[in-house]
């Protein structure tokens, strides 16, 4: 049951956040249609566009990790048709597992990351020769002291894990 309504939740939180960004054409910003609801326009230009072509479903992962919606790591690859189950594995197991929501230790994804092993994970798609000199001379140069891709490229690592691995 638990499993149901969160799956609903996050199934309406994604059709909302494209609603709210569907009035949107460009960077000219025009009136959000009358049943649109509330909304709040800063005009910063930073709102988040949802993937305009076919995009990976992240849905699975979505419902429990709402907060990479709109992660730019995960948003990037999504939009390459890129996701989290190509970095993460497919984690039946992990998906299925909500003891974490009681205290438990939950099941992890079938592949996670140490530090030391960010950078050649991500080299393996995003080769040294492929990658924009320019912004990358002192970590290619291997000068850039302990610098790993996720230092710069999105919040996808988390600061402080809230269980511990089974």
């Amino acid at each position: 049951m638990r499993w149901a309504v969160l799956a609903m939740l996050s199934a309406c939180l994604a059709a909302a956040a494209v609603a709210c960004h569907s009035w949107q054409a460009g960077p000219a910003q025009r009136a959000p249609p009358a049943d649109s609801g509330p909304l709040l326009l800063d005009g910063g230009g930073n709102e988040f566009q949802p993937p305009a072509g076919p995009a990976a479903d992240n849905s699975r992962c979505h419902v429990c990790h709402l907060n990479y919606v709109q992660e730019e790591l995960a948003v990037v690859h999504a939009r390459a048709a890129i996701g989290c189950a190509k970095c993460h594995g497919d984690c039946d197991a992990h998906i299925a597992d909500e003891s974490w929501a009681s205290g438990g230790n939950g099941t992890p994804p079938g592949i996670m990351y140490p530090l030391a092993k960010i950078n050649p994970f991500c080299l393996g798609c995003h080769p040294p020769d492929r990658i924009p000199a320019a912004k990358h001379k002192a970590f290619l140069a291997g000068s850039a002291a302990e610098k790993h891709c996720t230092d710069c490229h999105g919040r996808h690592r988390l600061a402080q894990r809230k269980c511990k691995w089974k």
